[in-house]
C-alpha cells in the first residue's frame, strides 16, 4: 500500500501499527525514529522496523506515509525538523488524541503537496513503550480522520483504507467536534481517575495501605486508567483545554445534584440515574466498544487467594453488582 513509512515515536501506538503493518505487508520499508537511543535500540531489537535513526528528518525522507507518534506538545519541534525533508505527495498524519491543536500547530508549516490528515486511533491500554504493542489493538476500534475539507480525497481514501486493513473502523469529522466527543469519553475520565487515584496517595500510609488490600473493581480500574503515560496525558490536557473544561464543567455539576440526592437521602432519585447509567454500559457492549469480559478480555495469570481475617462479629457482603470491564 506505501513504499515507505515513517513512525516518528515508537511507544505502544507506533509500535502496534509497526507490527500490524508488517504483518498485513502494508509498506515496504518502515523507518522509525525516536529520540531517546534506548528507545530506539529497544525497538530495534524487537525487529518492527527496517531502518533505524534518531533523524525524524531522515526517517521521513522519500517516505509516502509519515505518522508522528510522540506526545503531542512535541509536534511543533517534530515538523520544524521534518517540515524540509517531506516528500511531494507524501501523506502526513499522527495519532495523537487531540485534534484541533494539530491542525493549528501542524498546519502552517506543511509544504505544499503534502497531505495532512490528522487521525486518532482510539485504542490503547495503560503499557507504554515499544514492547508494549500488539498486533490486534486496533482490531474492532474506531480510528477517527478529520483532514480539513481541502484536503485531497484520494489520499483520505488511502489513509482510511491503511486503517481499515489494520482493522479499524474509521469515521471522518471536523477536529472541533472531535474534540468535543473526546473531552468527555475520554479525557474527564481520565482527569477523574487521575484524581481519585491522586487523593488515596494522599492519605495517611495506613489508610493507604487497606485502600489497596480491599481495592474492588471500581478503584482498581480507576489505577489502571491514571497508570496511563503521563507526559502524553499532560500534552492532551493542555492541548484540549477549552473541551475539557466545558465538559468537567457539566460534569462537576451533574455531581453537584448527585451529592444533592444522597445528602438528602433521595433514593429513588439516585435509583432513577443509576438506571439510565447502566443503559449506556449496556449500549456501548451492544455497540461493540466493549465485552461483558472483565478488562476487555485481556488474558491475566491466575492470582493467588488471599486469605483476610475478620471479626466474627462483622458482617460480611460479597461486593457485586459492578462490572470489571
Amino acid at each position: 500500500m506505501f513504499k515507505k513509512l515513517a513512525l516518528i515515536g515508537i511507544g505502544l501506538i507506533g509500535s502496534s501499527i509497526a507490527r500490524a503493518v508488517r504483518t498485513h505487508d502494508l509498506a515496504a520499508t518502515i523507518a522509525i525514529s525516536t529520540r531517546r537511543p534506548e528507545t530506539l535500540a529497544e525497538a530495534e531489537a524487537l525487529g518492527l522496523g527496517d531502518c533505524y535513526t534518531l533523524s525524524a528528518a531522515e526517517a521521513v525522507r522519500d517516505a509516502d506515509l509519515v505518522i508522528l507518534c510522540t506526545p503531542v506538545g512535541a509536534y511543533g519541534a517534530v515538523m520544524a525538523e521534518i517540515a524540509g525533508a517531506l516528500a511531494p505527495g507524501a501523506i502526513l498524519s499522527d495519532v495523537g488524541s487531540v485534534k484541533g491543536y494539530v491542525q493549528k500547530v501542524l498546519g502552517p508549516l506543511v509544504p505544499a503537496g503534502v497531505h495532512l490528515i490528522p487521525a486518532h486511533p482510539i485504542a490503547g491500554t495503560e503499557h507504554s513503550g515499544p514492547s508494549a504493542g500488539f498486533v490486534e489493538l486496533f482490531i474492532g476500534r474506531w480510528c477517527v480522520l478529520t483532514p480539513l475539507p481541502s484536503v485531497d480525497a484520494v489520499a483520505v481514501d488511502r489513509l482510511t483504507s491503511f486503517w481499515g486493513v489494520l482493522g479499524s473502523n474509521v469515521e471522518v469529522m471536523d477536529a472541533e467536534h472531535h474534540d468535543r466527543v473526546l473531552a468527555i469519553t475520554s479525557h474527564v475520565p481520565h482527569l477523574i481517575a487521575y484524581n481519585i487515584v491522586g487523593t488515596v496517595a494522599d492519605l495517611e500510609a495506613a489508610t493507604k495501605s487497606e485502600v489497596i488490600k480491599f481495592s474492588a473493581s471500581g478503584f482498581r480500574d480507576f489505577t489502571r486508567i491514571a497508570a496511563s503515560d503521563p507526559v502524553m496525558w499532560r500534552d492532551v490536557f493542555l492541548t484540549n483545554r477549552d473541551a475539557v473544561l466545558d465538559m468537567l464543567g457539566r460534569f462537576l455539576e451533574d455531581l453537584s445534584q448527585l451529592q444533592r440526592h444522597v445528602r438528602n437521602g433521595d433514593g429513588p432519585a439516585m435509583e432513577a440515574l443509576f438506571t439510565r447509567t447502566r443503559a449506556i454500559r449496556r449500549s456501548i457492549i451492544t455497540a461493540g466498544q466493549e465485552t461483558a469480559a472483565p478488562d476487555f478480555g485481556r488474558p491475566h495469570a491466575a492470582e493467588p487467594m488471599v486469605e483476610v481475617n475478620v471479626e466474627p462479629s462483622v458482617p460480611v457482603r460479597e461486593h457485586g453488582g459492578g462490572d470489571d470491564a
